[in-house]
């Protein structure tokens, strides 16, 4: 029987008894118990496979647990390794990613639960005659969803001290997603209460707990160490940057083709790196997990199906639409060249405070390049990095998202929009060009050099300024006489129709070349057929081309 996709699936144990397909990364236990430190911190992107490595550490160390779902693992090979660490530690396990909420007393209260939900596990874990009435006390506090906030700060120290009494072992603290509660925080006003919270809870349990054997944390940002890991020794932190562990989060390429295999869509290798390879941890070429399985979900119904830009519908990106905002004329032009294919030059910080994230726009390059809307080309010059986008899925996220942008911004002049929309029921080509041009030099101009459609960027921003118009109907790629138009708009009320077919110029002296050839393809394909069915006793022609930042625009009437 074919193993499952695993869409979704962050527990270890669902993953292998459930018989999902699983890449192996339990490699990554061997070498965490090699290069530990006290508490150890991974910094990696969202949906590159944190939460199931977390539990996959939780299944591993923690007593009780059904050892056998290891077995034919790579970990399982090392029988020493497993008879000295495996099902021997007491482990506390909390994942952040839920305490996020529009204010404070919200997300403090998800964090109780959160809090709570995992003391209960480990109390029904334990034998209850075996604790004294004082931890039977606070171990009742904890479960409860009200506790006071002093026991939310101190709830990690008191647990560990309970198990380790209890199971004489120390203990190992597993944070998952621990910025989450930072992020929300910050983007709803609320960062500096968060901050205190999550130094005191870390505080607590990470600095000054002699019952802690090891903590692990994830997230997405490192987080300055004065924030919130004020005065922590023997601290590590393996961001996207250290070869350490720089596999073990995400795909590989060997592992990509095998999954591919598995599925019996090896074809689709060449397409499935242009879309979603390109990340760069350590020395190791990354593919984005989430992407790639859901890619293989398409391809096992459709094997030539289209990839997509899955990332887009997990993430906010309001950090890409953020940075856009705040762009000048010369970030604005290193976009432009970031979406070519080229590489930015840029000092980067890998340590940051999210109150200090949008301060400058050079800051939001460093949280791009955390987050994994950048990844870095080559070594780093000291903190100078070369930074590309990394495949065809994040630069789909940077076309939506200026897009988006350019729509906003041009909205804001209502007048200037009218009068364009006008101009192309008057036949007014003259006043089509001058506008369009303007339009053209002010936003981030997207030649597409990965596809063969050049014009599609040209096609969308005109089919974005001229749906302002509520009195028309326009369709996009519409099929009417023997093929599609580009774009076709019904002005029922003037009782007009407009057809427009773009077209990308080689440079700026075809410009008028494309537009003739624009036009000649309307009347050969007859695009107008529709219209005239309809009823249009005037239809418009008009033959847009566009280079760079320069557009020419005739119309046949």
């Amino acid at each position: 029987m074919q193993k499952k996709l695993p869409i979704g699936i962050e527990n270890f144990e669902d993953m292998i008894k459930e018989n999902y397909y699983y890449v192996d990364k339990t490699g990554l236990l061997k070498q965490l118990l090699n290069e530990h430190g006290l508490v150890n911190l991974f910094t990696r992107p969202r949906r590159f496979g944190k939460s199931l490595n977390m539990s996959m550490l939780k299944y591993f160390f923690e007593i009780g647990n059904d050892q056998a779902i290891f077995e034919g693992l790579e970990i399982s090979k090392d029988k020493e390794l497993c008879d000295q660490y495996q099902g021997k530690f007491p482990v506390i396990s909390v994942s952040l990613k839920g305490a996020k909420a529009g204010n404070y007393e919200d997300a403090k209260a998800m964090m109780k639960y959160i809090m709570a939900a995992e003391s209960r596990r480990l109390y029904d874990r334990m034998s209850g005659d075996k604790l004294s009435e004082k931890q039977k006390e606070q171990m009742k506090s904890l479960m409860s969803d009200n506790m006071k906030d002093t026991e939310l700060m101190t709830a990690l120290w008191i647990l560990s001290s309970i198990l380790k009494e209890y199971y004489g072992k120390k203990v190992i603290i597993l944070i998952d997603e621990y910025d989450v509660p930072l992020d929300k925080a910050f983007e709803n006003n609320y960062y500096n209460e968060m901050i205190i919270l999550l130094r005191n809870m870390l505080k607590q349990s990470l600095k000054t707990n002699d019952n802690l054997y090891m903590a692990v944390l994830t997230g997405c940002l490192r987080i300055a160490r004065e924030s919130i890991f004020t005065g922590l020794n023997n601290f590590n932190i393996f961001s996207i940057t250290d070869q350490y562990f720089d596999e073990y989060f995400g795909f590989t390429d060997k592992e990509v083709k095998e999954i591919l295999q598995y599925y019996k869509v090896p074809e689709a290798f060449e397409q499935t790196k242009k879309w979603y390879d390109g990340y760069r941890f350590g020395n190791t070429d990354i593919y984005c997990p989430w992407d790639v399985i859901n890619h293989c979900r398409a391809l096992k119904v459709e094997p030539d199906a289209t990839p997509q830009p899955y990332w887009i519908n997990t993430s906010g990106n309001y950090i890409v639409k953020r940075f856009i905002e705040k762009a000048n004329q010369q970030t604005r032009r290193e976009i432009e060249q970031l979406i070519e294919g080229k590489a930015i030059q840029k000092e980067i910080r890998l340590e940051l405070t999210y109150n200090e994230l949008d301060i400058t726009i050079e800051n939001l390059w460093s949280v791009l390049f955390a987050t994994g809307y950048l990844t870095q080309q080559g070594k780093p010059q000291g903190r100078t990095y070369s930074l590309i986008i990394p495949n065809e899925s994040i630069r789909q996220i940077f076309i939506e998202q200026i897009q988006e942008w350019f729509k906003e911004t041009t909205r804001k002049d209502e007048n200037r929009l009218k009068d364009f929309c006008k101009a192309f029921e008057e036949g007014n080509a003259e006043a089509i060009e001058e506008q369009f041009n303007n339009y053209l030099m002010k936003t981030i101009s997207i030649r597409d050099t990965f596809t063969t459609k050049k014009e599609n960027f040209y096609h969308g921003v005109l089919l974005g300024l001229l749906s302002y118009d509520p009195d028309w109907y326009i369709t996009s790629n519409q099929e009417s006489g023997d093929g599609y138009s580009d774009i076709m708009i019904e002005a029922e009320q003037a009782r007009i129709g407009i057809i427009i077919e773009v077209k990308y110029a080689e440079n700026i002296k075809t410009l008028d070349k494309a537009c003739q050839k624009a036009l000649k393809q309307i009347k050969e394909k007859n695009y107008d057929q529709k219209l005239e069915e309809e009823g249009y006793e005037t239809i418009l022609n008009y033959g847009i081309a566009c280079y760079k930042k320069r557009c020419k625009v005739l119309v046949d009437k």
